[in-house]
């Protein structure tokens, strides 16, 4: 005990108290936004140009978003991961290739070094 002001304070609650405005009351700050993409059929492409297409397909990216986290490529099956707006490939064919929700329906290449590239997953079917 201490003796602060004429007063006895007892420094496990002062110290209780403290910790207790640091840590979240709702439980929720360490949890991450999983979630699942809607099932369906998703195209990616290139941009095309003026003088062309407007897009270029690429067929060996495109996929389908079957049930929960998982997707079907023509070279066989796999396991998604979407937290937030980042979807990783975990398992399966496509497996460490990242996209980004960029709106609805419309992902979009993440390379490597975390920037946004140019290939672009649009869905196209349900």
């Amino acid at each position: 005990m201490a003796y602060i002001g004429g007063m006895t304070v007892r420094p496990i609650p002062i110290i209780m108290a403290l910790f207790a405005t640091l840590v979240p009351t709702t439980g929720r700050a360490a949890a991450r936004d999983i979630g699942v993409l809607p099932q369906g059929r998703y195209q990616c492409a290139l941009p095309g140009d003026a003088q062309g297409q407007a897009y270029v397909p690429v067929p060996d990216l495109s996929f389908r978003i079957t049930s929960a986290s998982r997707y079907v490529h023509k070279s066989g099956k796999g396991i998604y991961l979407l937290d937030g707006d980042t979807m990783v490939f975990t398992r399966g064919p496509l497996k460490d290739m990242r996209l980004r929700r960029v709106s609805g329906g419309l992902l979009q290449q993440v390379k490597s070094d975390g920037t946004l590239g140019r290939v672009r997953c649009n869905r196209a079917t349900r």
